[in-house]
């Protein structure tokens, strides 16, 4: 997703993210962030598992 952008192209992010938003509202920024990033991974995780055991319990009925 961010290969294409480079150490240029962040670095110019990151000013216009601290203009924008200033030095005091960056951190909460970036932790909000990473606490939604933290929520899809485990949505995400747990999506995965719940599909998993669903096609193994397909699997038990098709071999009985």
């Amino acid at each position: 997703m961010f290969s294409n952008i480079g150490v240029p192209g962040l670095i110019l992010i990151l000013t216009l993210a601290l203009i924008i938003f200033g030095p005091k509202k960056l951190p909460e920024i970036g932790k909000a962030f990473g606490q939604t990033l933290k929520e899809f991974k485990k949505s995400t995780r747990e999506l995965t598992e719940d599909v998993m055991e669903d096609i193994t319990e397909e699997k038990k009925k098709l071999t009985k």
